[in-house]
């Protein structure tokens, strides 16, 4: 089964500001809760480009991950999908779309599509796995908010 996630956020900050903030894979780190031990493997500064490759390693439920995404669109100032090759999920495809909402503004919007391993398993354990996943978008849109700019 196919699930989704949407998170909507609005920075009182110019489209260029915050387009290049997510378009550093070194960003991440800091946007990401602790308990979950993320760091980046992919050597840095990563080109963000169609078919750059990232390789994260993340802990989920006490168990060590490796986590392989591409970068499957790159339109700079516009959006980006990565989607995973290698971790924790059967599926993981993820949009970030960007638009200028005012000479001071920002919308960021992202579209998650996830499906959980070992189904029908997957669907038993998905109440929990979509706890973590709304846990680490919120603390995501938290520390977006500290550090460019928060709601208007």
């Amino acid at each position: 089964m196919i699930y989704t996630i949407e998170t909507d956020q609005t920075l009182h900050r110019p489209l260029d500001d915050v387009f290049p903030f997510f378009a550093d894979a070194g960003n991440l780190e800091a946007i990401t809760p602790p308990e979950l031990r993320f760091s980046i493997a992919t050597p840095l500064p990563i080109e963000m480009r169609p078919g750059a490759l990232i390789e994260y390693r993340l802990t989920l439920y006490g168990i060590r991950f490796r986590w392989l995404t591409e970068i499957s669109v790159w339109e700079p100032g516009v959006r980006f999908v990565d989607q995973q090759l290698l971790g924790p999920f059967a599926l993981w495809h993820h949009e970030h779309r960007f638009s200028s909402t005012g000479s001071n503004s920002t919308r960021i919007q992202d579209t998650v599509h996830y499906a959980l391993p070992l189904d029908p398993f997957g669907r038993l354990a998905h109440p929990l796995v979509r706890r973590q996943l709304d846990r680490i978008f919120d603390y995501r849109t938290e520390q977006v908010d500290a550090l460019l700019g928060g709601q208007p």
